[in-house]
């Protein structure tokens, strides 16, 4: 009986969803100190014993058949069984996108969920690294990571953190590799944009945009958020027009950076009005020609460029090249190096736990996620997987592939299709 006859089997002829239900109640049992619950929980584990050695008797792979059972639905066993005929290999490393990807504002007050951080902690114990991969500061990544997956797992050598988009890699417990400032590599001229739009992107905004914007301690890349609740109306008007003040800065930056144009930077007195327009135009028609969404924002905001790409200097586009600006809807706007991307922060990662032939769950919704997932697809490296609430062009390289798409606030059951898939790979 070939696999497919024997996972059929099991979920016909077997009780699974109370099996599911008994083991999600041992699981996530919070702690409590009294004697009826505990003995309650006792009761069920009991249970829970003696239907997987039900199972594990009546079949010659029956411990693994009755954990696959205990752990996900038909539907996500299935799926893991189609991965498995496809790629014939197990995951051996989790790349994780933070907010609206394994939390979600809108479905888990933007915490991660307990059964998600319980999923990660068994995978990791089964050897598999972690790389979290986020734009988000160092610092608060590793304090929620510490408070949902323990001091112990963070420190254990096999867990890393890429952040601000892959300006940088956190290792703990790898010495001189424990930290890797990869945003030090950039030559001179780009670090030099970076530092001169840091330091006015607060102190050249209008008073108002001022009052409602703050720049986020990163150490690198300039990011902006607003001074709203995330997602709300507040927050997307501010970050609306955040990122077209942004994305004009960064123009009259660059222009000012750039040999051989006309000096028309944020601090040249001298430079004429139209030259100084003339920068920040530039920069509106590559950013907006380069993104629909930022298109798209920039005609709300009445700011579509009357020049188009055609029309700028090759030493300003090859400069605007190597630097992406990030629009994240009612969130932030955000400037970053693309020489320094995601992938590049993963592949770091992966270098220092000495992953030398990753196959990924690669989990993100945004574009600099479908970056990580793109090369993880062309070097063979992976697997892709996404919210339904992810961009447009995510879902569409997601559906293009292994169709891993979840409810928000779900990432939980694609954490079980991979724990069946390696079970599978063991098998």
């Amino acid at each position: 009986m070939d696999r497919y006859d024997l996972l059929y089997r099991l979920y016909e002829e077997y009780e699974t969803d109370t099996l599911r239900d008994l083991q999600n109640f041992v699981d996530l049992f919070p702690p409590v100190d009294s004697r009826v619950a505990l003995e309650y929980w006792q009761d069920a584990s009991d249970e829970l014993d003696e239907r997987k050695r039900e199972i594990a008797q009546s079949f010659a792979a029956g411990e693994t058949l009755a954990e696959i059972a205990a752990r996900a639905t038909r539907e996500q066993t299935f799926t893991a069984l189609d991965l498995h005929s496809k790629y014939g290999r197990s995951v051996n490393a989790l790349v994780l996108d933070v907010d609206e990807t394994l939390r979600s504002a809108g479905r888990t007050d933007n915490e991660i969920p307990r059964e998600t951080l319980h999923l990660l902690t068994e995978l990791h114990e089964t050897g598999i690294p972690i790389v979290i991969c986020t734009g988000q500061t160092l610092e608060n990544v590793k304090g929620f990571m510490i408070q949902g997956l323990g001091t112990e797992l963070v420190h254990s050598g096999s867990f890393s953190i890429v952040y601000e988009a892959g300006t940088g890699v956190f290792t703990p417990g790898h010495g001189s590799d424990t930290k890797r400032l990869l945003y030090e590599t950039l030559d001179d001229e780009i670090q030099e944009v970076f530092s001169l739009v840091r330091s006015r992107v607060l102190t050249a905004a209008p008073a108002e945009l001022r009052r409602s914007l703050h720049l986020q301690g990163n150490e690198f890349n300039v990011t902006l958020k607003p001074n709203f609740d995330v997602g709300s109306d507040a927050a997307e008007a501010v970050i609306d027009e955040g990122l077209v003040y942004l994305i004009d800065l960064l123009g009259r930056t660059v222009v000012e950076t750039v040999d051989g144009v006309d000096d028309v930077g944020i601090e040249a007195r001298g430079a004429s009005d139209d030259s100084f327009d003339r920068a920040a135009e530039w920069a509106r028609a590559y950013y907006g020609d380069a993104d629909p969404e930022i298109a798209s924002v920039l005609a709300k905001e009445g700011a579509t460029p009357d020049r188009n790409v055609d029309g700028i200097p090759d030493s300003v586009r090859a400069r605007f090249e190597r630097i992406d600006v990030g629009y994240y809807h009612a969130d932030a706007a955000e400037i970053g190096s693309l020489d320094l991307d995601k992938p590049t922060g993963v592949r770091s990662a992966l270098d220092v736990l000495e992953i030398d032939d990753p196959f990924c769950l690669v989990m993100g919704d945004s574009k600099s996620d479908l970056r990580i997932m793109q090369w993880a697809d062309a070097a063979a490296a992976g697997l892709s997987a996404a919210p339904k609430h992810a961009s447009g062009s995510v879902l569409e390289h997601v559906r293009s592939t292994d169709e891993l798409i979840y409810d928000p606030g779900d990432a939980g059951s694609v954490l079980r299709v991979v724990s069946v898939l390696n079970q599978l790979s063991e098998w």
